[in-house]
Order: structure tokens, then C-alpha cells, then sequence
């Protein structure tokens, strides 16, 4: 992940977009004592996300059509975009991917970094954990409750020992990524942290730093080996994916890559890795020895694995 200010959104847009976000911010800021948005009030006609465009001075139609064309995305390689949808089949509209359920606005999410993407994670249907501030949240569709699970804008510190781990523990942490799977949790930070807690149980178990200068962990995944051990990953910027295992917390592998890794993947058998990071290209390795099993030529993107295999969605330059 590259390093640019935390102030991106002005540095991309222009003036006559600006502005018309502004008025659009401005009615979310009004409107965030509201109660959530439910299905019915939007199959009603009323905007999801609560804006009321009746009292604003530019339709909903209008502002995303001047988005659409004066919005400037981040590319780390320049012009990376102009091509990408020229191999791209044409998709069929009309069909429901999703159906909207509820918009909440009391539930806030904080995102420091305009490149991260893995603070928010649902384990179920109506579980959601989320990082808001200094605190990790859980948040039920079914009750609307939150509830605080982790907070780290003090000190935290291991109540369990294991060969490792910081007792001291740490202070302030600025969460970059987080992952939360069969009541296991784990949380990185911008200064190479590694937070672990069992959900359901006092205080953390675990706390870990990688001592690089720039060892930020841009994704943490949980997830089961081949013998059924819990394990999770964690992609950094100091071009590392550590695997640890979670019931002793100990480093089981440590691959090195080239370039600084922003996700890794497993496949459902827990043979191969599929590591990105910044770089045009990905690498299939295998998930035993990091050795490089293939070249992904181009790849910008990956997501979870599937049921049935590695599903890799890519976008070619």
C-alpha cells in the first residue's frame, strides 16, 4: 500500500464536484439523527441513504453524472484505467444482485487510510464487526445494538502468555486491518501490530509487532488449515505474509515477496496462496514453501476464496 496524505479526496476531484459533494455531505450531516432506512421506505421512493434530494439544488441523477465524469480515481500506475474495459463482456441489466434491506446511520465506521479495505466483516447474516474510532464494534441487523469489543486508544496488553508475545502490549493503536471468524479476532495496525482476542473472553491473547520501519498490516485472514488448526495471515507493507497459528500463537511461515503485499488469499484445500500487492502483477505460490507456482500478469485485484476453489478476479491493464 503506498504511502499518500490522509486528506486524498480534495487532491482528486475538481471544484464544480466538490462543491456539489459538499451540499450532498452537508444533508447527511442534517439528517444523521434520523432513524435507518428500511426497505419498504426505499420500494416507497426514499433515498437509502437518507439524502433528501427534494430539498437539495441538484437531483440524485444529475450529481452522479457529474461524478461520473469529473471524479478522478487513485492509480498507482498511471493511466492504468483508460483500458480496462475495452476485453470486458458486456453485462445484462435488469437483474437484482442484492436486495436492500436496511441503512443504518448510527453505526459509523472510521477509515484511516483511503486504501484500506478489510475494517469491516460479517459473519453472518446479521453480525457485523467494524473498527469506529479507537474501538472495534459489533453491530446487529436483528436487535440494531452495538456492542464494544475491543478498545484500543488506551493500553492494551496480553492476559495470556506465549513465547512472542509483547507483555508490555501497546498504546494507541491505529487499526488498519482487521478479521473476525469463529469467535476469533484478530486486529493490524499502521506501526506493524498484531492484536489477537477470543470473542466471549476478558481482554487480548496475543500482541505482536514487526519491528520494520514501514510495516503496516494491510490484511489479516482467518482461516482453517488442511488438519483443521485455526491459522491466519497477515499481508504487510514491509513486503512480508506471516502465517501464524492460533492456538499457540506462534509464526509457522514467513514469505518474502519482492514488493509490499496488500491481501493474501488460501485455497479451500491449503495448497496454494494467491499474494497482490503493488505490483501489475500477482503470484500463485505454494502455501508450504512460498515457492512461485505462477505469474498472475497484470492482476490488480483479488477476493475470498471460493466454495469450490480459488476464485481470482483480476482487471488487465
Amino acid at each position: 500500500m503506498e504511502g499518500v496524505h490522509d486528506d486524498v479526496g480534495g487532491e482528486f476531484r475538481g471544484r464544480e464536484l466538490a462543491s456539489l459533494e459538499s451540499d450532498a455531505h452537508e444533508s447527511d450531516y442534517v439528517n444523521s439523527e434520523l432513524d435507518d432506512t428500511t426497505d419498504a421506505q426505499a420500494s416507497r421512493g426514499q433515498d437509502i441513504q437518507g439524502i433528501p434530494w427534494d430539498r437539495l439544488s441538484i437531483t440524485r441523477e444529475k450529481y452522479r453524472q457529474t461524478r461520473l465524469e469529473q471524479y478522478k480515481n487513485y492509480e498507482n500506475i498511471p493511466h492504468s484505467g483508460e483500458g480496462t474495459g475495452k476485453d470486458c463482456n458486456i453485462t445484462e441489466k435488469g437483474s437484482l444482485y442484492y436486495e436492500f434491506q436496511c441503512n443504518t446511520r448510527s453505526v459509523k465506521p472510521t477509515i484511516l487510510h483511503f486504501q484500506l479495505r478489510n475494517l469491516v466483516w460479517a459473519t453472518s447474516k446479521h453480525d457485523v464487526y467494524l473498527m469506529s474510532n479507537f474501538s472495534v464494534i459489533h453491530w446487529s441487523s436483528l436487535s440494531c445494538t452495538t456492542s464494544e469489543i475491543l478498545n484500543v486508544s488506551g493500553h492494551v496488553a496480553p492476559s495470556e502468555k506465549h513465547p512472542g508475545s509483547l507483555l508490555e502490549g501497546f498504546t494507541q493503536t491505529k487499526v488498519s486491518s482487521l478479521a473476525v471468524k469463529d469467535k476469533l479476532l484478530v486486529a493490524g495496525g499502521f506501526k506493524g501490530e498484531l492484536i489477537c482476542k477470543h470473542l466471549g473472553q476478558p481482554g487480548v491473547s496475543f500482541c505482536s509487532r514487526t519491528t520494520d520501519d514501514n510495516a503496516v498490516k494491510n490484511a489479516v485472514e482467518i482461516y482453517d488449515n488442511p488438519s483443521g488448526a485455526a491459522h491466519f495471515t497477515a499481508s504487510s507493507n514491509d513486503c512480508g505474509v506471516r502465517d501464524f497459528d492460533m492456538e499457540t500463537f506462534q509464526l509457522s511461515k514467513h514469505f518474502r515477496f519482492p514488493w509490499p503485499a496488500n491481501h493474501t488469499s488460501l485455497s479451500p484445500d491449503g495448497k496454494l496462496l494467491v499474494v497482490v500487492g503493488d505490483n501489475p502483477d500477482g503470484m500463485l505460490v505454494d502455501a508450504q514453501n512460498g515457492k512461485v507456482v505462477f505469474t498472475l500478469q497484470f492482476c490488480k485485484l483479488t477476493l475470498e476464496p471460493g466454495n469450490e476453489g480459488l476464485l481470482i478476479w483480476m482487471r488487465f491493464l
